[in-house]
């Protein structure tokens, strides 16, 4: 739904049959939302309410509402309005541990994941909120290794698979983003740094990076992490960051809801 608007905005817009594919899936979320599931990382260890699964929720519904509201397309608008609203309200009452500082990985969880870092980056709240940085410190302190994140403690969060595993590297090009958005430019480029300095001798990188044996790892080559590489070039190399076309996105549109249809 993200790639779809972003495709809109810029032009690139499908046709009548893109936007019927789109309202039925959105359609279909509004019935499975709020069920658990696998997260994304796909954990063999039971379904769970991900926080970042219900923020992916979010994104889904406020990308929807922007494409009718931008683009005049039909929709239910007003009750996705609600529905995003509701969505946002529960992750930040259920998604956001006060003693822990920071969005934890799951309801009712203490353990941190990589993946909240997408929470200033989809525009679910600007990365100046306090708990926004709060979750980034927290991840810089209890889950860098050697100067990398990983996508959780292996050792504190049950994934069903043996405790271990190399540092996800899209996790760290996120970090380099959110850094970015704090103004952190120089944390972000040594970091964006260390990150090329990885590759091997054709410029491609695997799914992790093994700190202690120096090596990449997992699957290879890995499209996650040469997408996070773009990315973040991208980020640090214009002005007009294109991440800011989310990280900068209000809960609440001011648009008019007249003339739209259900």
């Amino acid at each position: 739904m993200d790639t779809a608007h972003q495709a809109r905005l810029a032009g690139l817009a499908p046709g009548g049959e893109g936007w019927r594919l789109q309202r039925a899936l959105t359609e279909h979320l509004e019935t499975i939302w709020n069920q658990p599931d696998a997260g994304i990382w796909e954990v063999r260890s039971g379904r769970q309410h991900f926080t970042h699964s219900k923020v992916m929720a979010w994104v889904a519904f406020d990308r929807a509402i922007r494409s009718i509201e931008a683009f005049g397309l039909a929709g239910p608008l007003e009750r996705w309005q609600a529905l995003r609203r509701r969505i946002h309200d529960e992750v930040c009452e259920r998604g956001f541990d006060a003693d822990v500082g920071a969005f934890v990985q799951s309801y009712g969880s203490k353990n941190l994941d990589a993946s909240l870092l997408m929470i200033p980056l989809v525009g679910f709240l600007p990365a100046a909120d306090p708990r926004v940085r709060g979750t980034v410190e927290a991840i810089e302190r209890r889950l860098v290794v050697d100067g990398f994140v990983r996508r959780y403690d292996t050792y504190e969060t049950n994934d069903g698979l043996p405790p271990g595993e190399g540092v996800f590297l899209a996790c760290n090009f996120w970090l380099a983003d959110n850094l970015l958005l704090q103004g952190r430019r120089n944390d972000a480029r040594r970091l964006f740094k260390r990150l090329l300095d990885l590759r091997n001798d054709v410029g491609l990188l695997a799914e992790e990076y093994d700190p202690y044996r120096r090596r990449q790892v997992g699957n290879f080559p890995q499209a996650f992490s040469h997408v996070g590489l773009v990315s973040t070039a991208h980020n640090l190399a214009e002005e007009a960051k294109p991440i800011e076309q989310r990280s900068f996105l209000h809960i609440e549109s001011s648009a008019p809801s007249h003339a739209r249809g259900p």
